[in-house]
This record gives structure tokens, C-alpha cells and sequence, in this order.
């Protein structure tokens, strides 16, 4: 909009291929495409015309490239230092169906998810600029073929994923199709982008990047078509964007794949005002995760998915993974609305590789609040490792709907390690848990949180096992139906409940086990829905639980 306004407003020089400069006193530098041989006509190689034109802009010192009305076909369209190459409505940048037309940049693999074929790359570049209301359209579907992959069995579609019936083709692809390196002072604004081959947008060791009023839209099914894919960049600002792929809709990672020597960290991003929908992940940070990610924000915005099959929705709505000896210090999520997102929270500390030693390793300064969630299907979760947990996360003012019925084999599953494993909320098979799901974390913080689930849902809405030091007050729920307990604790230590109540019909309101349980304080909580308020496991004395100040039951000892 406000590149728009400008051109509106100012007097402008139409540059072609014999100008010296396109500067004259006062007026805007524009340089026509056409004027350097582009056609528009959709059948052309205009790429040539375009670079040529990119070229021209950045020897007089910079412009604005200026695509009218057409379809471009095109390879690989480089951008240059101080150049805009504005779109103006009615333009289509069409990626070339030939592979040959794309100008190779070396660095990652050559077939690689992201490789080293695009159809707008930068490399060292300041002040570039991508804008206006036309569209980049990169063809993605005639670079895939169906899998040949078995569906999941009826009673595990809730973990199946629709893009995973298809694959990129061997011959190869353009991926990611937008590709900025090394840049500063990047802007993307109000450009359409859409049918991405592979990756969409990728960032990668930018500063100062600026993204707004984009939209994107793959198909559903496309396969391994992220969104926007942020690495090592340091202050990002994302606002007002409409994301409509098959796979993660914004994923932050770090990693080297342009020769360097060390991941570069990624602070200070900003993500707001965004509307998100897929069939993997809205907001994921990693994978990759080699190095570290701090002072990241994601607030005021929707992820959702329409009505449908299981397999076309969202698997997890914020996903926070940790699993290649990088780290996570400092983050933000507040405000989002969730529609039919499989997993509300995910929150993953694991140990699948470690190219890289960092002491900064781990995951912890998380603070998610002011969340809704309709129609979910399974457990939020937090899992690290043991000895090397999850730390410092705060869950506040949380509501979650879920929708699926329970189901007995389900409850009291044995949930596995899976340490070295690829970070995914499907990846421990359904939770035993309805609501939340927390393994080997510390100082753990949950406020005003509310879990509803499905009448004769038979497990815990909450499950802590190996956690140590807990404070959760407010905590609302359903009844859980049988003999199972609310709230369920085993080996987890320095522990405050309060303000919390028993739905009616409850059994046990919080059972504890392990020998590893110690210090834990029930008090100001309206017990008096419950039959018992605490069941404590065997050889567990009494003093294992404190319950004071509560309103309903006594604690029922262990001989009991």
C-alpha cells in the first residue's frame, strides 16, 4: 500500500535497456521489463528481460522494476541492492515448468527440501524490496506424484495427514521458491504467492526483514509446501498475512547451509495478525534446530481448518521443538483463536542429533496465554528428557474443547520415550491423558486453565509424570468417568494446587504415585464434587500430600 501510493503520487521515468539512468530531478526510476525484451505473454522465457531490467535498476543506484499487467514466465529472477520489483495487479510471475530455466545457487542440496532452485532468490543484498497486489504462481502440482503410500486404518485417522499421499517427482523442483540470503532491509508486502513446488518464503540469515499483507495459498496436499520458513534472522516483523498450505504455515529454524561454520541465533521475531490453516503445523518452531531461538512473539491471530475429514486439519496449533542441541529462551504466544486443531500445545524437548555442543541447550522461558481451542482431538503435551527437562513454561487464561471420544486402551497407556525421534504431537500415539500431557519438565506454571471433553471421557484431564515444582491454580474440567483420577501425579515433587474444583461426579479428584512424589499442597479448592479429594499409591506416606483450607473431602490415606 505504501509502495502504491508513492507510484501514484509521484512522477515517474520509464527506464529500457538504452538508459543511462532513470533518475531525473524528482521523478521515481521505473524500469520496464518490456523495454529489455519481456513479452508478458505467458509463453516467453521472460526471466532474461527481468534480470536484465534488475540490473540495470541497481547499476544507476537503485528503482523500482515495474511488471505491468501479464503473465511472466520465468526461471530464476535474482534481486539486487536498493531495487523493488513491484507486481502490479494483473501480474503473474508463472515459474517455468522446465527445470533448466532455473539458475543453480549453490549451497544447499541439489534435491534437497530446500535445494538450489528458485524463482525469486537474493544473495548479500540490501534494501530489496518484493511488492504489489500481483501474484507469483510456481506451477507446484505438476512437480508431484501420488506416494503410493497405505492410508491409516480407520481408527487411527486422527494421525493421518493428507499431504502425505503425495511426494516431489525425482526429476526435482524449485524449493523454497521465494529464497532471500545474507539480506537487509528485506520487505515483502500485498503480493499473492501461490502453488509453491516446495518451500514457499524462506528468510535465511536476514536482518531487519519485514512481511506484511502477504497471502499464500498450495494446495492442502501439497507436499512439503511450508509456508514461510524464518532461519537464523534476527529482527522480523510479520503481521497481516493469510497462509493456506500443506505443510507448517510458519516454521522458524536453524541451521547451515550455505558453508557456514555455526547456526546463526534467531531473535527478536514478531508474528501477529496472521491467519493460518494446513494439515501439519500452524506456528512451529524447528526443525531444524542446531542453534538457538530468543525473543520470539506470536500473538492476535487464527489458526483453524473448515469442516472436514481429520487428515485435512492442523496437528498442532503452537509447536515447539527442540531436538538438534540448539535452544529456545524466551517465548511468547497470546491471543490465538484455534478451530479444529488436532493438538492445541506442543511443546517437544528431545535429543534427535547434535551437529553443534551448545551449554545454552534446553527449552524453557515460555509463556502461551489467552488461548481458545474448538474441536480438538488429542492432548496438549510437554516432553523433555529425563535429567534434561523442559523448563520455566507458564500456561495461562487456556480453554480447549476436545471432541473425540475416549476410548479403553487408551487409558493408563504406557506413553514411550522416543527420544531420537522426529518431533511431531502424533508422535507418542493418543495420550493418556484428555487434556494435558507433562514428562520430565520443571517449574511449571498453569493458570485459569479449562479442559471440556466428551461425556465417558475415562482419563485424566491432566497427567505430571517426573515433573518438579508445579503451581497450578484455576483449573476447570469435565467429569472423568471410572476410577481414574482428575488430575493424576507420579514421581513429581514440590507441587501447588489451588483454586481448583472437582467437577460433580467425580471419583478421585488427584491420585499420586512414584516414590519420587514429595511436597505437594492441595489447598482452596471446592472438593465438594468429588467422592475423594486424594488417592496417594502404595508405600506413599501420608505426608506425600498436604490438603488444607479446601472445601468437600478429607484425603483418603493409602490403607484406605
Amino acid at each position: 500500500m505504501m509502495l502504491t501510493a508513492a507510484i501514484a503520487s509521484s512522477s515517474v521515468t520509464v527506464a529500457g535497456a538504452s538508459s543511462k539512468s532513470a533518475n531525473a530531478d524528482g521523478a521515481l526510476p521505473l524500469y520496464d521489463p518490456r523495454s529489455f525484451g519481456a513479452k508478458g505473454d505467458g509463453i516467453a522465457l521472460d526471466s532474461p528481460a527481468i534480470n536484465a531490467a534488475i540490473s540495470a535498476c541497481n547499476k544507476a543506484g537503485g528503482g523500482m522494476v515495474y511488471l505491468r499487467p501479464g503473465v511472466y514466465r520465468t526461471g530464476t529472477v535474482e534481486l539486487k541492492s536498493n531495487v523493488t520489483l513491484y507486481l502490479e495487479a494483473g501480474c503473474t510471475i508463472l515459474g517455468s515448468l522446465d527445470l533448466n530455466d532455473y539458475t543453480l545457487m549453490a549451497g544447499p542440496p541439489a534435491k534437497g527440501d530446500a535445494n538450489q532452485k528458485h524463482v525469486i532468490f537474493a544473495r548479500d543484498a540490501e534494501n530489496v524490496t518484493l511488492a504489489g497486489p500481483g501474484k507469483i504462481d510456481g506451477q507446484g502440482p505438476q512437480f508431484w506424484e501420488l506416494s503410493g503410500r497405505a492410508p491409516l486404518p480407520p481408527q487411527d485417522q486422527w494421525a493421518e495427514v493428507t499431504a502425505h499421499a503425495w511426494k516431489k517427482k525425482e526429476t526435482g523442483r524449485a524449493s523454497p521458491m521465494l529464497e532471500f540470503v545474507n539480506c537487509r532491509w528485506l520487505r515483502i508486502e500485498d503480493v499473492r504467492i501461490e502453488n509453491a513446488a516446495g518451500w514457499t518464503l524462506r528468510p535465511y540469515n536476514c536482518d531487519n526483514v519485514y512481511i506484511s499483507g502477504i497471502a499464500i495459498k498450495n494446495p492442502n496436499f501439497g507436499s512439503n509446501t511450508d509456508g514461510m520458513d524464518i532461519t537464523g534472522c534476527q529482527n522480523v516483523f510479520v503481521s497481516n498475512c493469510s497462509i493456506d498450505t500443506g505443510d507448517d504455515a510458519i516454521c522458524l529454524k536453524s541451521e547451515c547451509m550455505y558453508g557456514e561454520q555455526e547456526p546463526r541465533l534467531g531473535r527478536n521475531i514478531v508474528v501477529t495478525n496472521c491467519v493460518l490453516t494446513t494439515c501439519c503445523n500452524g506456528f512451529k518452531l524447528g526443525t531444524a534446530t542446531w542453534g538457538g531461538f530468543e525473543n520470539v512473539t506470536f500473538s492476535n491471530s487464527v489458526i483453524y481448518n473448515n469442516a472436514g475429514e481429520f487428515k485435512d486439519r492442523v496437528i498442532s496449533g503452537i509447536a515447539l521443538e527442540v531436538v538438534d542441541g540448539g535452544w529456545i529462551d524466551g517465548f511468547v504466544a497470546t491471543g490465538i483463536r484455534m478451530q479444529r486443531t488436532r493438538t492445541p500445545i506442543f511443546i517437544r524437548l528431545g535429543n534427535r542429533r547434535q551437529p553443534k555442543k551448545y551449554s545454552q541447550h534446553g527449552l524453557r522461558g515460555v509463556m502461551i496465554e489467552n488461548i481458545h481451542a474448538s474441536e480438538a482431538l488429542l492432548a496438549s503435551s510437554i516432553t523433555g528428557l529425563r535429567g534434561v527437562e523442559v523448563e520455566d513454561v507458564t500456561l495461562s487464561n487456556i480453554r480447549v474443547d476436545n471432541v473425540l471420544p475416549s476410548r479403553p486402551e487408551w487409558i493408563g497407556r504406557s506413553v514411550p520415550e522416543k527420544e531420537d525421534s522426529y518431533p511431531e504431537a502424533r508422535m507418542f500415539g493418543m495420550l493418556p491423558a484428555s487434556g494435558l500431557y507433562v514428562r520430565h519438565a520443571k517449574d511449571l506454571h498453569l493458570k485459569d486453565i479449562v479442559f471440556r471433553a466428551p461425556s465417558g471421557e475415562a482419563r485424566p484431564t491432566v497427567i505430571f509424570d517426573d515433573v518438579k515444582g508445579v503451581r497450578m491454580a484455576g483449573l476447570s474440567s469435565t467429569v472423568v468417568a471410572g476410577d481414574q483420577p482428575v488430575v493424576s501425579m507420579k514421581d513429581t515433587s514440590n507441587v501447588w494446587i489451588s483454586e481448583s474444583a472437582a467437577p460433580a461426579g467425580t471419583g478421585t479428584y488427584l491420585g499420586v504415585e512414584g516414590a519420587a512424589s514429595s511436597n505437594i499442597l492441595l489447598s482452596g479448592c471446592d472438593l465438594r464434587g468429588a467422592r475423594d479429594s486424594v488417592a496417594l499409591g502404595s508405600g506413599l506416606p501420608p505426608q506425600t500430600v498436604t490438603a488444607s483450607g479446601n472445601i468437600g473431602t478429607e484425603p483418603k490415606s493409602p490403607q484406605q
